[in-house]
């Protein structure tokens, strides 16, 4: 059996975990939470980056420090996890749906401005697969429009986009730790911070509205209910977990770069042949082989080489249902313009198993199986 995921495991994980037990500190903000946020400030250059207990929660954050209110509006591509719009939906926010490019199945830049609206507050770029969207044509409209740029950077942890890390660029941005990830506790996350203007509000919502963690750095002798907030802090287990892969980042990246361009190269003759397509990298953008994606003429084939595939023990899998054709997307929000990629090219992708310490047999017991497909 070759599943389509492994949770990385670096070995020092239960060290680690054993040593925030010893230390009798196992809820938020103890010694490991603190060492993996210095290690993302300094590593993708953040005024601030806070642990959090998913994506998800910290995509939350963004919505109350961006202060959406019912009615406000938010730009995003359907080709999303749920988390991306759910966040601002619950703050009462409507979501513009943009039609993404179908080289990189990235939101389509060129069409953000026809969907701002007076109601407009923020643009929210998902970078798939670690490849970042058009970042300086993104800050361009915003700017223009006076608008905020939230980066839903779950998916990006060590690419970049001309040099500079994904979540850093925007005026806020999020990364994922879940267990899918290339770097994982389990559950977990991050809010990064790059206006100091948000570092303060944000500390207060992640503890519960409370200003505990100034209590905590001796600012306040007592600590009180401030603003609204949630319980976002995760536990020292999980960011112990954590800081095992954060002090291998490198070993963890270089391995699945390789397994990436292991398929990439495989696959091009097929690719060359026009039954496939292969993923596109910008030469400006640093991907972290976050997945390999390939792209087949149609959903029917598509479904047929997922079961060639699990007929032979090899778990691979489509993506995102887009979602303004969900039950929920059709209330929450409406999509901008023509659909002219976003269907048609989700129901064509199809990714491959991809994870630290894939073997290269499984990768070309894998491949034998597509070329038979495809009568090679």
């Amino acid at each position: 059996m070759l599943p389509f995921n492994k949770p990385p495991f670096t070995g020092k994980e239960f060290e680690y975990m054993r040593q925030a037990l010893d230390n009798r500190k196992i809820c938020g903000d103890g010694e490991f939470t603190k060492k993996c946020s210095r290690w993302l400030e300094r590593k993708f250059n953040i005024r601030k980056a806070l642990l959090t207990t998913s994506c998800t929660h910290a995509l939350e954050m963004t919505a109350i420090l961006a202060n959406i209110q019912p009615g406000d509006e938010v730009i995003a591509p359907s080709f999303t996890f749920v988390s991306t719009v759910n966040a601002f939906v619950l703050r009462g926010a409507k979501v513009k749906f943009v039609d993404i490019r179908p080289d990189t199945m990235n939101l389509n830049e060129q069409l953000i401005e026809a969907a701002i609206t007076p109601k407009t507050k923020a643009i929210i770029p998902v970078h798939y697969a670690g490849v970042a969207c058009e970042m300086d044509t993104i800050m361009a409209i915003a700017k223009k429009y006076h608008l905020l740029v939230i980066e839903d950077a779950a998916q990006g942890v060590m690419s970049s986009y001309k040099g500079r890390a994904l979540g850093s660029i925007g005026d806020m941005g999020t990364f994922s730790f879940h267990e899918t990830k290339n770097y994982t506790m389990g559950e977990g996350g991050a809010i990064l911070l790059n206006n100091s203007n948000h570092i303060e509000r944000a500390e207060i919502i992640r503890e519960k509205g409370t200003d505990r963690s100034k209590f905590f750095r001796g600012q306040v002798d007592k600590y009180s209910w401030c603003d609204i907030g949630s319980s976002y802090l995760p536990s020292e287990l999980n960011a112990a977990y954590l800081w095992a892969q954060l002090e291998t980042v490198h070993e963890i990246n270089n391995d699945r770069l390789k397994s990436w361009h292991r398929y990439n190269s495989a696959l091009s003759d097929l690719a060359k042949r026009g039954d496939i397509e292969l993923p596109f990298i910008p030469e400006h953008c640093t991907h972290n082989a976050h997945m390999f994606y390939l792209k087949v003429a149609n959903l029917e084939i598509r479904s047929r080489l997922i079961e060639a595939l699990k007929r032979q023990g090899i778990d691979a899998v489509f993506h995102y249902i887009p979602l303004h054709s969900a039950k929920a997307g059709l209330i929450h929000g409406n999509f901008v313009g023509e659909d002219k990629y976003t269907t048609v090219e989700s129901a064509r992708l199809l990714r491959l198993p991809m994870y630290y310490g894939l073997k290269e047999s499984d990768v070309m017991m894998l491949l034998d199986v597509i070329n038979d497909f495809y009568g090679i």
